[in-house]
């Protein structure tokens, strides 16, 4: 009979690209078994774990939207152990994450990947501090870049308020709750190294899952991730402005005459004052129509919970929460589901949830005569938005509605051509404003729905010329031929470029 060795190696001949076994030394086996072996000892050791070097893509989530600390603090890090030329993808940028203008200044970052910029770093992008234009991409379209493999990220930094010591983590468990890590858990997917930040440890295993003991290499505890009070507050408040309740009101009017409006219809409202109040309206209506939605998506605010646990929507598909109470009813109510971006809004997977909407309802800084969509500009021709998933929704719903005010202060709302384009006219459906409502031509099964249900019409190009009486045509801006932003579509494809403007 051949010895274990004798068999092995005549296993070899046959099948060379086979492994012989070989033992481990005895002190790496049992440091291999040790129940800790993910915890770092500090957030250096876990970047010097990941294997950063020089030119590699980090990336990040914004869970915690205005209350992140993750961004700044690991990039005070890695800029303190003195590593450059980084390609930052973060899912979302906001005004905290200024200390990034030093960190491009320095040469830390050189290329970044976002959905938005806003405040000082959104200003000073805008007067072409980076050298090359930053890529905008909407929450769908970041993720068929990850898959194509244009966005390929070697170290993902994703803070979680709490998970066990082997990685399995969730974001409404522990102190600092933040909901729903639907960017994340793309993130967790495909990173090659993952790095979890954590403020405490919970037993294992960890239940609910979103991020997996299989997705992580490392983690380290801080004091804190992010501050979950500054979650909601900005584009996702709830507002009081007497125009954009009328704006409100004027929505669910449309939606009641649109033919849409039945049991069993989806909604999604996006960010933006206007957009989140559509929701109150709706409510007595639904109620006296014994009207039930089957479902509401995306960023899931305190309203649609309570609509949800009033049995009047049946589901929520939760991509992020907007505030404390989307976070805690992500814990509590099992039809409230959590989803990855994949999952919510990218065209390229297998069923995005986008493709199920009846209605969504969206904000505008600009919209032209040809429905096209500014989200991501001001008058001024300085990025001060975000792109999110404007362009994945509004693609994708039976009826997308743009809310926004005629006139901003001595600024008008609808114009002849928007200056950044995000959102193509040929998937808007609906403008309202305070002062009309117009239907895209395209539509005229609901322009014959809204004039049948006695709504005053208007076409866009009297919404424009009603603005310009208020407000004057605005004069061109003057850009430079330099590009400080390349704006993506859901497909990868380039649908505007934003250019510096002259001093």
């Amino acid at each position: 009979m051949k010895t274990r060795a004798e068999r092995i190696q005549s296993m070899a001949k046959i099948s060379p690209d086979l492994t012989a076994y070989q033992a481990e030394p005895k002190a790496e086996s049992l440091a291999n078994r040790s129940k800790d072996r993910k915890i770092c000892a500090n957030l250096e050791d876990a970047i010097r774990q990941s294997g950063l070097k020089d030119g590699m893509t980090i990336s990040f989530h914004h869970a915690f939207r205005g209350g992140d600390y993750i961004v700044n603090m690991v990039m005070a890090k890695i800029a303190e152990m003195g590593f450059k030329n980084l390609t930052l993808a973060s899912s979302s940028l906001i005004d905290s994450h200024y200390p990034l203008v030093e960190h491009i200044k320095n040469g830390v970052v050189s290329k970044i990947y976002s959905s938005g910029l806003r405040g000082k770093l959104a200003d000073e992008i805008s007067k072409g501090i980076l050298a090359e234009p930053v890529n905008i991409h909407s929450h769908g379209g970041r993720v068929h870049l990850v898959k194509s493999g244009e966005l390929n990220i070697d170290v993902a930094f994703l803070g979680v308020p709490c998970c066990d010591k082997f990685g399995n983590a969730n974001g409404f468990s522990g102190k600092s709750k933040c909901g729903s890590l639907g960017y994340a858990r793309v993130d967790a997917e495909f990173a090659r190294k993952v790095v979890l930040l954590t403020e405490e440890f919970a037993d294992y295993p960890h239940h609910p899952i979103s991020i997996a003991q299989d997705q992580v290499d490392f983690i380290v505890q801080v004091d804190e991730v992010g501050d979950p009070k500054k979650i909601g507050g900005g584009a996702t408040r709830m507002t009081t402005n007497p125009r954009e309740l009328l704006i409100a009101r004027k929505t669910a009017e449309v939606i009641f005459a649109s033919g849409y409006f039945k049991d069993g219809f989806s909604l999604q409202t996006g960010s933006g004052g206007a957009s989140l109040a559509v929701t109150r309206f709706l409510e007595e209506k639904m109620r006296r129509d014994n009207i039930t939605a089957s479902f509401a998506l995306g960023g899931i605010t305190a309203s649609m919970v309570a609509l949800h646990e009033a049995g009047l929507i049946k589901k929520l598909i939760d991509v992020q929460s907007f505030d404390k109470e989307a976070a805690e009813s992500l814990a509590r109510n099992p039809n409230h589901i959590e989803v990855s971006a994949n999952q919510y809004a990218n065209f390229s997977s297998k069923g995005a949830s986008v493709e199920q909407l009846d209605i969504v309802i969206l904000s505008a800084l600009e919209i032209d005569r040809h429905f096209n969509v500014n989200v991501l500009t001001g008058s001024d021709g300085v990025i001060r938005g975000a792109s999110g998933g404007h362009c994945d929704t509004a693609s994708s719903a039976q009826v997308a509605i743009i809310v926004a005010p005629l006139v901003r202060g001595r600024i008008p709302t609808v114009v002849e051509e928007v200056i950044t384009c995000v959102t193509p006219g040929e998937n808007i459906d609906i403008l309202v404003t305070d002062q009309g409502i117009a239907v895209n031509p395209k539509r005229p099964d609901l322009i014959e729905a809204l004039t049948h249900a006695g709504i005053t019409l208007f076409t866009i190009e009297q919404l424009m010329q009603k603005a310009y009486a208020i407000t004057g045509k605005p004069k061109d801006i003057e850009f430079s031929d330099r590009p400080v932003a390349v704006v993506r579509y859901r497909d990868g494809s380039v649908i505007d470029v934003v250019y510096q403007v002259k001093e």
